[in-house]
């Protein structure tokens, strides 16, 4: 190697957004929590499941406590984060939720876990993700800028599906070795390292609230709704995510029971499965920025909804051995991941560009108010309706539902003519 070369070599610098050290930081830290987060995502509901004998309605409430601080303080939490710096906001919800998930390991190591523990940490969780994923998102907004949100989105999908194509697995043979109550506790830590590598970016992410400080936080709420109603773009895809919140939530309160108790499937076959939606995921990710200059980012966001629904179907269908099931049921959730992680890059990017830099706060915390104040309810029901007529009905109902969604969205809603990210402030 001759002396130029070695010389690039060590004056190589990243370009483009990996050379932002607070972007590259905030990428690590979310990436650390992904892999975490897959360890729980499984962990958690097999606890309640295999060790706590839940039944379908007591999974359906544990999902819908999960989810039920988008619906109690979505609202305030988009005042919070326009009114302050992000980076704290971030790190204090990351270290309490680490803290708060290290409840399960210790509550089963002195015999005490019981569902009510499983509850209370899934609700603190919860509050965790309304404030802290809503700091993030605007975060994440001021340190890239709006031309390169796409490709800021797509870089986090990437690592987000590489969690979910490499973490089930691991999660599936740490459950195992440790038993799922256990297994929890490596999450607890990437919360608490994920604040940690937080903690020297200089951006701290300054409060973007454009009006007087002293103005009512109902005022400012009022606000982020009336922006959300008034814009057609945002008004469609607050509706529509809500519907499609439901039945993912009530797709989350079966899926489970449906795999291990009525299929049969071991905790480690059922990793492998959710390994298949990181796959799904992780192509998508690679895909989506080229995919939504080619075909639009508003089809591209109807199309990736369309495919879930498609995924639902399959998951009501799988029957027959042992193998036949876990390959349907793999399929599925390769199909879903691919769809999901679609529609989330496009969908977030779009609501983001449209978005005034005084208001990021406000329409997240308040698309995510709209959009998923539906899902304890989805859950809850279910749950209800699982235990009324069975777990693959109850399937069936979400894929019949959801692709009558995803039709609809792709060949009649307005998402068809948004052919790219607007580019004014």
């Amino acid at each position: 190697m001759n002396k130029k070369r070695v010389s690039r070599l060590w004056h190589w610098r990243p370009s483009g957004l990996w050379g932002r050290p607070a972007f590259a930081r905030v990428w690590a830290s979310l990436t650390v929590t992904s892999f975490g987060g897959q360890i729980t995502n499984l962990a958690l509901p097999l606890t309640a499941a295999l060790l706590l004998n839940a039944t379908p309605f007591e999974m359906g409430l544990l999902v819908a406590l999960e989810l039920a601080p988008f619906a109690l303080i979505g609202l305030f939490a988009g005042v919070w984060v326009d009114r302050l710096a992000k980076l704290p906001l971030i790190i204090i919800t990351d270290v309490a939720r680490g803290v708060f998930l290290l409840a399960v390991p210790l509550a089963a190591a002195f015999g005490h876990l019981h569902m009510s523990v499983l509850y209370l940490v899934g609700f603190v969780c919860g509050v965790g993700n309304v404030i802290g994923g809503a700091a993030y998102q605007v975060f994440i907004t001021q340190i890239v800028g709006r031309q390169n949100l796409v490709e800021a989105n797509a870089k986090i999908a990437v690592s987000q599906s590489s969690a979910e194509l490499v973490g089930p697995g691991a999660a599936g043979f740490l459950i195992h070795a440790l038993g799922a109550p256990f297994a929890i506790t490596l999450d607890a830590i990437s919360f608490l390292v994920s604040g940690w590598m937080l903690k020297d970016i200089q951006d701290r992410g300054e409060p973007t609230h454009g009006g007087s400080a002293s103005a009512s936080i109902w005022a400012e709420i009022l606000e982020g709704l009336r922006l959300v109603w008034r814009n057609e773009v945002l008004r469609l895809l607050a509706w529509t995510v809500a519907l499609w919140q439901f039945l993912h939530c009530m797709y989350l309160a079966v899926i489970i029971l449906f795999a291990s108790r009525e299929l049969g499937l071991s905790p480690g076959a059922i990793g492998f499965i959710y390994a298949m939606s990181g796959a799904g995921c992780l192509l998508a990710a690679v895909l989506a920025k080229r995919g939504g200059e080619r075909f639009g980012v508003g089809p591209q966001t109807a199309q990736g909804l369309a495919l879930t629904a498609l995924a639902w179907l399959l998951f009501a269908v799988a029957s027959g051995s042992y193998w036949v099931a876990l390959a349907t049921l793999s399929l599925g959730m390769l199909l879903f991941g691919f769809g999901a992680t679609l529609f989330t890059v496009n969908y977030l990017s779009l609501r983001q560009a449209i978005t005034p830099d005084a208001l990021l706060g406000r329409m997240t915390a308040t698309m995510r108010f709209l959009t998923v104040a539906a899902a304890p309810v989805g859950s809850l029901f279910g749950g209800i309706l699982a235990s009324a007529i069975g777990l693959r009905a109850t399937l069936w109902c979400v894929g019949i539902a959801g692709l009558g969604l995803g039709a609809f969205m792709t060949g009649f809603s307005a998402l068809r003519e948004v052919r790219r990210l607007p580019s004014g402030e």
